[in-house]
């Protein structure tokens, strides 16, 4: 049996279903592209009888987009599988995909009709669809709800009319992988004719099991997947296709099984649909979630610095990703810890490692990730601090706001030993004391962040504040203290003008003693 596996991409149409991820004609086309890029060997384009978007959208991806095949769905009706062939013709590769239901649940209180009405439909609907094209796929919806001996007889019927891919959908999610790679396995047992045909399925999420499905169905036979980037699609959504394809690649010892999918766009692809459906991906979903190659855990980080296979299973960069990351966090170890103070250029060994370890883990308590700013702001408090000397230093800061009052800051600093006083109005009082420090400095730097913690609870408390600030390639991270925010922000500002001015001139000493 052949062991390529089809890669039947439905991003663009059971995807575009997922509440709030309809596209519009431009935004399928650029996602279109990316799937072709992909390697993806059928892009399901749309429906091209519910509305006059999808149709254009058909039709321009079938007639512009070069590699796959492209396809259009239709109920079995003639005026669906017309307008499919209306959007299709005279394209190159293209397909039409049919449907209806064959479970008598659907047939009794859905489409109202017998078995006998259903089949009728069905074959005559592929016959239309084969007048038009030579590729036609069929699917009996709801098929693992199925009686098996009607499923039999109606896929049997419309091979002969002349389909040449039989796709098995798992319509509500209701399979399991033992129940559903043995239905395949019938279908292959059972069904006459069906050496003719291709064996697609069409697994649905709702018990979380439609990537296991679908893996269970070609480990039985099934030789085509359709599948949704991201996942995305009707209810819980469908089987994922980077899951599908690495789960392939990655286990081909066991099921030797092979796609034409170019992996390393699958990130990119990923965060295109993201970003067009504006459906976010989860941190923790398998391959493409911000979590998939970030590790925390000490003991992760030790075996993941010594080799990667201790805990990683595929190379990021096969799916697109650049690299690891070892988030810093509370779990991390030393050994994680000094190689990032390596990766920004302090080899730090001995009591000053220690040290620098020790407060590291401190913070580490208080925030959920520690940044490298953080880490670089550690080692110049705790190692470099006597290199470091404050060229400005916080004298006074008085402020007026309310509610009737436009804020107004009057800030007196010292800077290179110089007295300077300033008085600026802004649009808070944290705005104008920044504008004032900012006059008296003469920073060209950006605030990139501002935040607030309490370090104590109750009215009294004091609070902390951590900017960050960027000027030209340097980015720094100050922090400050006080049960008064606007001092504590000040003080955080100014923290940072610090830490700029020691990194520009450590720039220039070696620049100068090249």
């Amino acid at each position: 049996m052949d062991n390529r596996v089809r890669i039947f991409d439905t991003t663009l149409r059971d995807g575009e279903q997922s509440p709030g991820a309809s596209m519009n004609v431009e935004e399928k086309m650029i996602v279109a592209r990316a799937l072709a890029k992909l390697g993806v060997d059928v892009i399901e384009a749309g429906f091209a009888f519910s509305s006059p978007g999808d149709f254009e959208a058909v039709r321009r991806i079938a007639h512009e987009i070069e590699g796959p095949v492209i396809c259009s769905l239709a109920r079995a009706k003639a005026e669906d599988i017309d307008a499919a062939w209306e959007a299709l013709k005279g394209a190159s590769r293209v397909r039409i995909h049919t449907f209806i239901s064959t479970s008598d649940i659907h047939l009794k209180h859905q489409f109202k009709l017998t078995r006998a009405e259903a089949k009728k439909r069905a074959v005559e609907m592929v016959s239309r669809a084969r007048g038009y094209v030579e590729d036609v796929e069929f699917s009996p919806m709801d098929a693992s709800r199925s009686e098996p001996a009607y499923l039999y007889e109606v896929i049997e019927a419309v091979i002969n009319a002349g389909a040449a891919t039989i796709n098995i959908p798992d319509t509500v999610g209701y399979a399991l992988p033992s129940t559903f790679g043995a239905l395949i396995k019938d279908i292959r047992d059972n069904v006459p004719n069906i050496g003719r045909a291709v064996i697609s399925v069409h697994c649905h999420n709702d018990l979380g099991l439609a990537t296991a499905n679908s893996i269970a169905a070609v480990s039985n036979g099934a030789r085509q997947i359709e599948c949704t980037i991201n996942g995305i699609g009707e209810r819980a959504g469908n089987a994922s296709l980077e899951e599908v394809v690495m789960i392939l690649k990655t286990r081909r010892d066991v099921l030797g099984l092979d796609t034409g999918v170019n992996t390393t766009e699958i990130y990119p692809v990923s965060r295109l649909v993201s970003s067009i459906t504006g459906i976010m991906v989860q941190p923790n979903k398998a391959i493409v979630g911000d979590n998939a190659f970030a590790h925390e855990s000490g003991i992760h980080q030790d075996g993941l610095l010594k080799d990667k296979e201790t805990y990683e299973i595929m190379r990021p960069e096969s799916v697109g990703i650049s690299r690891s990351t070892l988030v810093l966090g509370k779990h991390s170890g030393r050994h994680a810890f000094r190689s990032r103070l390596k990766e920004l250029g302090y080899d730090l060994t001995g009591e000053d490692l220690d040290k620098a370890f020790d407060r590291f883990k401190c913070l580490a308590d208080k925030k959920k990730e520690v940044f490298d700013e953080d880490v670089e702001a550690i080692v110049q408090d705790e190692v470099l601090r006597l290199e470091m000397p404050d060229r400005f230093r916080l004298l006074k800061l008085n402020v007026r706001s309310g509610t009737d009052t436009q804020p107004v800051a009057e800030v007196e600093m010292e800077a290179d030993g110089k007295a300077m006083k300033e008085k600026v109005s802004g649009d808070g009082p944290v705005d104008a004391a920044y504008k004032a420090i900012a006059k008296i400095t003469g920073t060209r730097s950006t605030l990139l962040k501002y935040s607030v913690t309490a370090i104590t609870g109750g009215t009294d408390a004091q609070g902390e504040v951590t900017v960050r600030l960027q000027e030209e390639d340097h980015i720094v991270l100050g922090q400050g203290s006080h049960t008064d925010i606007i001092v504590a922000s000040a003080k955080a500002y100014i923290n940072a003008l610090n830490r700029l001015a020691y990194k520009k001139k450590e720039k220039r000493e070696n620049l100068s003693g090249l």
